[in-house]
């Protein structure tokens, strides 16, 4: 099968598109035929031991066998745990725990582009934020991949959106630096994904079925929708990574497998 892996010494120029063995499910893990992959800023960061890898954690698809819970031809998609490969290729291997039902109101190439961004935001609103309707809650970076996407869980949960440097009882942070700094001093309470900071909860999003399945609700009643930036073709890797790396980007980067 084809598989985008990044090699030696790293960066977007050693990602090359390979030939690699298919996959072989083991207890607990289920074989996705994956029709869409979406990328990350900064995912190829890997310690150079850990190369070749197969970058992006997100995935839209069909599975492959039945196993664990799921049928053949079932629409599928995830956020993979990122200690492993990952799923630039024709097939992956997913944790059963991880993996929910696709939403049918999106396309693959939409659902791909779901979870690692809304995910994010789910855990920094509610997990984290403890977010109540009423909050005032304002959003860092409101127009980037996560933040688009926490901005319409925010209003669907009933909270009052803020701008930029007005007083909330929640900020949520997707950039950090200057952003953050304009903010901060208004904030009840700040939940980050940016970078570590005084006064702010910094965490790193964990893959989520249940959480998932919320999402997937979401976009089924249309309060949820994520925003696609570009699609490149899977062998166009370190163009879509140029892409994810570049200013003015609005939304997610996704790689259609099947194209």
């Amino acid at each position: 099968m084809r598989a985008v892996r990044l090699h030696p010494p790293g960066g977007i120029e050693g990602l090359r598109l390979d030939e690699v063995a298919r996959p072989q499910p083991r207890p607990g893990q289920v074989l996705v035929r994956v029709h869409a992959a979406a990328i990350t800023r900064g995912e190829l960061e890997w310690p150079a031991d850990r190369l070749p890898a197969i970058p992006s954690y997100e995935l839209s698809g069909v599975v492959a066998e039945d196993g664990d819970g799921f049928s053949a031809g079932e629409d599928v998609f995830a956020l993979t745990p990122f200690d492993r490969d990952g799923v630039a290729a024709d097939y992956a291997l997913v944790p059963a725990e991880v993996l929910a039902p696709k939403p049918g109101s999106l396309s693959h190439i939409q659902a791909a582009a779901l979870p690692m961004p809304g995910l994010s935001a789910w855990q920094a609103l509610m997990v984290h934020g403890r977010m109540q309707a009423g909050d005032g809650v304002g959003v860092t970076g409101a127009h980037g991949g996560v933040g688009h996407v926490a901005v319409q869980l925010a209003r669907s949960r009933g909270a009052a959106l803020v701008d930029e440097g007005e007083p909330c009882d929640l900020l949520f942070d997707t950039v950090g630096g200057q952003a953050l700094a304009r903010s901060a001093g208004q904030a009840g309470r700040i939940v980050t994904i940016a970078a570590e900071a005084p006064g702010a909860y910094y965490f790193i999003v964990e893959p989520s079925h249940d959480q998932l399945l919320e999402l997937a609700r979401l976009a089924g009643t249309g309060d949820l929708r994520p925003e696609i930036d570009s699609v490149f073709p899977l062998a166009q890797a370190q163009e879509a990574f140029t892409r994810s790396e570049g200013r003015g980007k609005h939304g997610k980067v996704v790689l259609g497998v099947i194209e």
